[in-house]
């Protein structure tokens, strides 16, 4: 730490409670009255000058609103224009750079990842269906389809599509739930 300043003058600015102290002495009495006098000149002199400054900040912003409503230029026009501004001023920064190649990166490397991911499951499906259970079980249905064909309709030379076997499964079931009822009915009655 440094030595306290000694003499007249010290190295630190004023603090708060010295700041008070001067606010609150009273120089009036150390002054002559040709001082004062001048004083006083300056004080008015100071207040004409900020009321004339002041008037003709005034005018100076009425004209600039003028001139913006000639151009066409409205606060959303400004808005918009600081936005633009701040955007490009911050894409710019070193910060917004390195995040957006980190981002970039990451987000290629999740592509990827996804891609080997649905390679991998393409690939186990196939597997899939080539195995010998997947197989056993294609033939129980291809059977089972066949069959169904040749109870419902009969054998169909061309074998008839999906929707075909379906659509004659879905009628020949109507057909036999819709006959049941009545064999129990006959049932009860004998």
């Amino acid at each position: 730490m440094e030595a306290p300043a000694q003499g007249l003058l010290e190295a630190e600015p004023l603090r708060g409670r010295d700041e008070d102290a001067v606010a609150s002495a009273d120089f009036s009495s150390m002054l002559s009255d040709e001082e004062r006098e001048e004083l006083k000149a300056e004080l008015v002199q100071l207040e004409d000058e900020i009321t004339t400054l002041r008037q003709v900040l005034s005018a100076k912003e009425r004209h600039l609103i003028e001139i913006k409503q000639k151009l066409g230029m409205n606060l959303m026009n400004e808005i918009k224009q600081n936005f633009s501004k701040s955007w490009h001023d911050m894409q710019t920064t070193t910060a917004y750079k390195k995040t957006h190649e980190t981002l970039s990166h990451a987000g290629q490397k999740a592509t990827a990842a996804f891609s080997n991911v649905g390679t991998a499951i393409s690939k186990k499906f196939g597997d899939m269906r080539n195995s010998p259970t997947f197989k056993s079980f294609e033939e129980r249905v291809e059977t089972t389809v066949t069959s169904l064909k040749t109870k419902v309709g009969g054998p169909n030379p061309g074998g008839g599509s999906f929707e075909e076997v379906l659509s004659s499964t879905a009628h020949a079931s109507a057909q036999s739930s819709a006959g049941a009822p009545r064999r129990e009915e006959e049932e009860l009655q004998c």
